[in-house]
């Protein structure tokens, strides 16, 4: 089943898919879809129009492949079948491999590419992929670094300094009282 199968939403259903697809970033597809076509050693279009970027990953192919270039066999078994459940397959390979390398709220479900239902869940992924490309592969990457943190060595004497002061979070009972208050008192007039 395919976007073109369903029913045409209405309604709240409509509002919701405008705002999902009013995020989609066509400039960030087209430079995905670059770094993808470079990755993979193919030319391909790069437009970064949503049905354009659609229609390349829908058969999971490219992204099968994108996965071995960049960390070759991991994906074992390529369908090159037209028939809609190898397809997405295809899809769902990537998956596997995606979710060793990204955070799992970056991961887009098969339904989100195949189906149209959110470009930019694809693109987020893709991108979190491309950002982390030559740290864990090796291979050119697209967008800033990801910072890798800092770790600090604090000495005892650090450490103990610190359990003498009382932190603002803990509040302070300068200034406050509980004058004027009458809980308990009746009301005198």
């Amino acid at each position: 089943m395919s976007a073109t199968d369903r029913a045409a939403k209405s309604g709240i259903a409509l509002e919701a898919q405008k705002k999902i697809l009013s995020k989609y970033d066509e400039h960030l597809a087209q430079q995905i879809l670059v770094w993808l076509g470079r990755t993979i050693g193919e030319d391909i279009n790069t437009s970064g129009d949503v049905n354009n970027f659609l229609e390349l990953l829908k058969d999971g192919k490219t992204l099968c492949k994108l996965a071995n270039a960049l960390s070759p066999g991991s994906v074992r078994k390529v369908n090159e079948s037209k028939m809609v459940f190898k397809q997405m397959e295809n899809i769902s390979f990537f998956l596997n491999f995606a979710q060793q390398h990204v955070q799992k709220s970056e991961i887009f479900q098969t339904a989100d590419l195949f189906e149209a239902q959110d470009p930019n869940a694809v693109l987020v992924c893709l991108s979190s992929l491309a950002r982390k490309s030559e740290k864990l592969f090796g291979k050119a990457g697209l967008g800033p670094k990801e910072a890798e943190g800092e770790k600090r060595q604090w000495s005892d004497e650090q450490l103990r300094a610190g359990d003498a002061i009382i932190g603002l979070q803990m509040g302070s009972n300068k200034g406050a009282n509980a004058s004027g208050l009458n809980f308990g008192n009746t009301r005198h007039m």
